[in-house]
């Protein structure tokens, strides 16, 4: 247990106060950007490598309260979740974005708010939220709500500072960005700065829903458990 609390605090620690504050400037400033993506990449790796360890091994022993379990209605929306999860991950990953490692180049783009980001300029962390709290759902064991929440917190957290340090080093182009997009899904549609267009990615959701459906059925073998209850 001891080693869990450790691995996902320090996996926090590496995302949000290192790389999200301006230590990561002066570190940059120092090494380079490729030298710090480089290492910081490493660091990530390792870290929640040890994080996974650190829950195998977490639940193979030792006290573990639960407080919930689950049910066969929170299995149903659980499932939906995941998928709504996948269809946000997957597209965001397949779209260029300017909050990427490595893609802000996208915000000299005509326009760089398109498909799935129209829906949110952070599609991936909010699918690895929506991720998160999907597990939480049904798992309500103090292990499971250790590594699942510190995960949900690790991407509504790094979204935000995303943001905050876009803005520090891209300016009035980021904030052009961030005028016709939206941080909460849906927002920039709700607001009607943004319009809808499926046509832009349904591709990419139909590959985010196989994808979906071939973890659903690997998931015994990923995590030892049936995701179907």
């Amino acid at each position: 247990m001891l080693q869990l609390i450790l691995s996902c605090a320090v996996f926090l620690g590496l995302h949000l106060w290192v790389s999200g504050t301006t230590l990561r400037d002066r570190l940059v400033a120092r090494l380079g950007e490729g030298a710090y993506l480089g290492l910081f990449s490493l660091a990530s790796v390792a870290v929640l490598t040890w994080m996974l360890l650190a829950y195998g091994g977490a639940r193979a022993g030792g006290v573990n309260p639960a407080w919930w379990g689950p049910t066969p209605l929170t299995l149903h929306l659980q499932l939906v979740l995941m998928w709504l999860a996948f269809l946000l991950v997957v597209p965001g990953i397949m779209t260029r974005n300017p909050g990427a490692v490595g893609q802000t180049g996208a915000l000299a783009d005509g326009d760089p708010v398109r498909g799935v980001l129209r829906i949110t300029r952070h599609p991936f962390l909010w699918g690895v939220g929506i991720w998160s709290a999907g597990h939480l759902l049904v798992n309500g064991d103090l292990i499971s709500l250790i590594l699942f929440g510190t995960m949900g917190v690790l991407a509504l957290g790094g979204a935000a500072s995303i943001d905050a340090k876009r803005r520090r080093t891209h300016g009035e182009a980021w904030a052009a960005f961030e005028a016709r997009s939206s941080f909460v899904p849906f927002g920039a549609i709700l607001s009607g700065r943004q319009v809808l267009k499926p046509g832009e990615f349904w591709v990419q959701a139909l590959v985010a829903t196989a994808i979906y459906l071939a973890a659903l059925m690997a998931h015994p073998l990923i995590a030892g458990v049936s995701a179907l209850g």
